[in-house]
């Protein structure tokens, strides 16, 4: 008995006197990502935009870039010299002479995937008024930090790293000797 009273004690002064951990968040007191609240394309370019403030150095530019969702045709149209390094499915688009971003439909702010792209192009929009070797070279960067913001979301973007790396590189390609 006596041995009874004396685990109790141990036990009653360890709930008592040792620290415990925090309890989890419970799904009612979690609130959705700032990009899942927003109400529209404004409100979610700032939500990006507040990201990519405390993910990057590149600094955001005074005005916003123009945004419209087109056709898989309209995009490939303007797609012009980028047509070099953009592989496979063109889903967004940059084109920094009109400070213009292209979204390829179907494109929806409620996923995160598409959200991504958007996110993506901002940083070109970024990325714009600096000093590029060539317009492959702000690839890399784009989806670094497209990546970082999927994985945030427990995603991961579908990216050819070792294709990005190298056109990021602006070397020629298929050269050969004569």
């Amino acid at each position: 008995m006596h041995r009874s009273r004396f685990a109790v004690a141990v036990a009653a002064a360890l709930i008592a006197f040792c620290p415990t951990l925090p309890r989890a968040e419970t799904s009612t007191q979690t609130s959705a990502p700032m990009w899942q609240q927003a109400d529209g394309m404004p409100a979610l370019v700032s939500a990006l935009e507040v990201w990519l403030d405390a993910a990057t150095d590149w600094p955001s530019r005074d005005a916003a870039p123009h945004i419209r969702v087109v056709s898989k045709w309209q995009a490939a149209a303007r797609q012009g010299a980028a047509a070099s390094f953009q592989r496979g499915h063109l889903r967004g688009l940059y084109d920094p002479d009109r400070s213009e971003i292209l979204l390829v439909r179907p494109w929806d702010p409620r996923l995160a995937d598409d959200v991504s792209v958007l996110l993506h192009e901002l940083v070109h929009h970024r990325l714009a008024p600096h000093h590029w070797y060539c317009p492959a070279a702000q690839e890399l960067p784009a989806y670094r930090l497209q990546e970082a913001w999927l994985s945030e979301q427990s995603l991961s973007a579908d990216v050819n790293w070792v294709a990005v790396v190298l056109d990021a590189g602006c070397t020629p390609r298929d050269i050969h000797p004569e």
